[in-house]
């Protein structure tokens, strides 16, 4: 790969975009690097400029910053546990579309790469409600004039000296080569997640939802 992407990333003060961002940090491929975050991401490195910004359902404010970039990596999320399906919308979908539409107006064709998650339903008819609601999201998303991969990983292994990684995926990070010979197409690095980013950005992808085995694919490609 030779052409050089100016990146958005999302969600990079969360275990899945600050593993995205370390692999863009590192990826010769990726020149630029602009963090949208709600607090601090705590990341100094010549690539990145951060934005520190409260709704992410509306970045018209935004307009000016975000023109120029050839892609964004959604990985901003919330867990459904303790949540009803108004609320869960509420801060997926709605939020998620907000953000997608103000950078389609401003950034047409951009590639959305969108962390949804494996088991995610796009027909509406699961009994999950948060896989209901990320298929609606997933499906409104491939609506707008942006380039969208729906990535679904399932487990993933955080890489090495990240910093936002949660109780259960300590556990998951020490058995990981354990489970990964168990089961190569349900468990990723983010590392993986990131290179497949990359590369759909700059190659494109014959398929518009990735699974945990074309993310695989792709990371080697």
């Amino acid at each position: 790969m030779e052409e050089k992407l100016r990146v958005i990333i999302t969600g990079a003060t969360g275990m899945v975009g600050e593993g995205v961002l370390q692999e863009c940090i590192s990826n010769k491929n990726v020149e630029k690097i602009l963090l949208i975050n709600r607090k601090p991401g705590g990341y100094d490195h010549p690539k990145i400029e951060e934005i520190l910004h409260r709704d992410f359902s509306d970045i018209t404010s935004l307009s000016d910053k975000i023109k120029g970039y050839d892609a964004c990596y959604f990985c901003l999320g919330v867990s459904s546990i303790g949540m009803n399906e108004e609320q869960y919308t509420k801060v997926t979908y709605h939020l998620t579309i907000g953000f997608a539409r103000t950078l389609a107006e401003v950034n047409p064709q951009t590639t959305f790469c969108y962390v949804s998650g494996a088991g995610t339903d796009s027909t509406g008819k699961s009994k999950q409600m948060w896989a209901r609601v990320k298929g609606k999201t997933e499906n409104d998303l491939m609506k707008l004039p942006l380039e969208v991969y729906n990535f679904r990983p399932a487990f993933m292994k955080p890489t090495k000296g990240a910093r936002n990684v949660k109780g259960f995926y300590k556990v998951i990070n020490a058995l990981y080569p354990f489970f990964r010979l168990l089961s190569k197409t349900y468990f990723l690095t983010l590392e993986e997640v990131g290179k497949a980013m990359i590369y759909v950005s700059v190659h494109g992808y014959q398929r518009h939802i990735l699974e945990v085995k074309d993310i695989a694919q792709l990371s080697k490609a």
